[in-house]
This record gives C-alpha cells, sequence and structure tokens, in this order.
C-alpha cells in the first residue's frame, strides 16, 4: 500500500489540476479593475516581505509544538491516551478542527465566490461554497468507509502491518482473534489519521498562498499572530489522531512534518508567485474559493462523524455524564477559540 505522504501529495495535486480546468472557461469576462493591485495604503511590497519570512518561521515553530504535544504525550503519565485528561484534550482540539471548518474555511468561500469580481452567471446565481461542502462531506463518507474497508480486508489477509509506536521497530502484529474490537479501532484511527491530514493540508496551502501572495502589511501583522494559534491547535487535533493511529516512528514523522511545512510551504509559494497573483482576481477568488468550500466540507464531517461522535457514542463517555459534560465543554471551548481568532484570520 502507497505511504501515507504519497497518497496525499497524489490527491491534492489532482485537486488542483481539476480546479484549474474548471476555472478557466468562467473567467474570460470578468471586469478589469478586479485584476488589478487594490489602492490600499497598507499596500508596501518592502515591507511585506520580511513579515511573510517572519511568518514563515513563526508558523512553522508553532506548527511543530501543536503537532508534537499530543505525540510526547506518551512520556507525561496523566496524558496517556486511554485517560481522561486526553480525552478531554482531545475533544478541544476536535472543536478547534469543527471551528475551523464553520468559522474560517466556509465563510471564506462563501465570501470569495460571491465577489463582485465575479461573472453574475453562474457565480451568483448558485450557492457553489454550500453546494460543494455538502458534497465534500458526503464524498469524504464514502472514502472513509471504503478505506476503512480496503484496510480491513487487508488487514484481514494479513497484508497490513501494524505498529504499536512502543519501541525501536514499533512493527508489532495485532492479535487477530481475541483482540478483533481493538485492532478494528485501530484501523479507524488510522483511516480518520489519514483523512483529516488530507483536508488539513489542502486547507493550509490555501491559507498559507493568500498570506505569501498579499502585499497589505497591515493584514499580515494580524495574521502572524492569529495564524500561530490556529495551526497550533489544529496540529492538537491532528497529533492526537496520529498518536492513537500506532503509527511506526518514521510515520509519524512523516506526518507531522507534511502537516508543519504546509502552511510555511503555502507563504512560500505565495511570495514566488506574487508578481503574477492578485487575491481579487477572478481566477485566485474560484480557485482558493473552490479549495476552501471542499476543505470545509471534509473538516466539518470528520470533527462531527469521526471524531466527536465517535468519542461521545463510545464507551468511555457513554459510561460517565460527568465526563460528557467535560468534553461538551472542552469542545464548545475550542469552536469558541476558533470563532474569536475568526476576528483577525
Amino acid at each position: 500500500m502507497a505511504s501515507t505522504p504519497t497518497v496525499l501529495i497524489k490527491t491534492i495535486f489532482l485537486v488542483l489540476i481539476f480546479v484549474s480546468f474548471t476555472i478557466s472557461p468562467a473567467t474570460s469576462t470578468a471586469p478589469e479593475d478586479c485584476a488589478s493591485e487594490s489602492a490600499n495604503p497598507c499596500v508596501n511590497k518592502a515591507k511585506a516581505l520580511p513579515l511573510k519570512v517572519i511568518a514563515i518561521a513563526a508558523i512553522l515553530v508553532a506548527s511543530m509544538i501543536g503537532v508534537g504535544l499530543p505525540l510526547f504525550s506518551r512520556n507525561v503519565t496523566f496524558l496517556q491516551p486511554d485517560g481522561n485528561i486526553f480525552t478531554i484534550v482531545k475533544c478541544f482540539a476536535s472543536g478547534i478542527i469543527l471551528g475551523t471548518g464553520f468559522m474560517h474555511v466556509l465563510p471564506d468561500s462563501f465570501e470569495m465566490l460571491s465577489s463582485q469580481c465575479l461573472k453574475e452567471n453562474p457565480w451568483h446565481k448558485f450557492p457553489f461554497s454550500g453546494f460543494l461542502a455538502m458534497l465534500s462531506g458526503l464524498i469524504t463518507l464514502v472514502i472513509d468507509s471504503m478505506a476503512t474497508s480496503l484496510y480491513t480486508s487487508k488487514h484481514a489477509a494479513g497484508i497490513v502491518p501494524h505498529g504499536h509506536g512502543h519501541g525501536p521497530g514499533n512493527d508489532v502484529t495485532l492479535p487477530t482473534k481475541d483482540g478483533d474490537s481493538g485492532s478494528a479501532q485501530l484501523l479507524r484511527y488510522r483511516v480518520i489519521a489519514m483523512v483529516l491530514e488530507l483536508g488539513i493540508i489542502v486547507h493550509s496551502v490555501v491559507i498559507g498562498l493568500s498570506l505569501g501572495a498579499t502585499s497589505d502589511i497591515c493584514t499580515i501583522k494580524g495574521l502572524i499572530a492569529a495564524l500561530c494559534f490556529h495551526q497550533m491547535f489544529e496540529g492538537m487535533g491532528l497529533g492526537g489522531c496520529i498518536l492513537q493511529a500506532e503509527y511506526t516512528n518514521m510515520k509519524k514523522f512523516l506526518m507531522a512534518f507534511f502537516f508543519a511545512i504546509t502552511t510555511p510551504f503555502g507563504i512560500a509559494l505565495g511570495i514566488a508567485l506574487s508578481t503574477v497573483y492578485r487575491d481579487n482576481s477572478p481566477s485566485a477568488l474560484i480557485t482558493v474559493g473552490l479549495l476552501d468550500a471542499c476543505s470545509a466540507g471534509l473538516l466539518i464531517y470528520m470533527a462531527l462523524v469521526d471524531l466527536l461522535a465517535a468519542e461521545f457514542m463510545g464507551p468511555k463517555l457513554q459510561g460517565s455524564v460527568k465526563m460528557q459534560i467535560k468534553c461538551f465543554i472542552a469542545a464548545l471551548l475550542g469552536c469558541g477559540g476558533m470563532s474569536v481568532i475568526a476576528k483577525w484570520a
């Protein structure tokens, strides 16, 4: 089976190609002034570049801290994956992912695809953002289900190795009789981690591209702090899923590495394209708007179905009303935190 990073790269590449073909015929008759530089006193390319470099370093460090904290929690007694505190922290991180989808990604998509810089027909005649988010959620369900079936069948045939991450080798075969339920849960964790990383990577690249391409120093200054918190908390959610997936140390490192570099990579790409990229051009609005809508549907589905619902309907929380209340408050705080950050990012 192909490695997770390879699958993610291929999928993102295909999505970008699809979007590029989709937008080409729809932007030919857009207003000319929409492709021009905005007349904004905060726009200063010379001052913006150093700020973007600072953003790359700061966001990279914040992302590494966020995704790394859960992965090292095994060494802390009260943060063991089967403990109450870890469960509460995971619900908080799940709330962050849910808040990201509803308060950041989806509103951005609606704003971009309803811009006056786009043609009246079809962009103002149909709610593409909501439609694509809905479709993305359904497609994620299909991928989630089929990937779980494929992984389960390969496991039953003895093809898929299972790493527990407890030692240097990390490749330990799970029992196939007495431990069937635990093995099935582990397979679910692995599918969740892969699909969630895909959605976060697409979203993070889009965020970085927008930041790297803008020359508005007023916007950049506000975004640096907001995105550092955003990436750190989102990394905590992903890191918790990677930890529960019990990958080998190498796979854990690769998945954490890909998450940490995606936003800085997007910023660097935005800097490189800043001479030709205009965030108010029809092509940019449609590309980013469509990608944001797809990413929003995926993140919302993952947060509600695979993370929060799975946790709240599991035996641990069903056996304790007090834990349910604590986890609900944690999820609410996660959503609330991302709602506050939405003022700047």
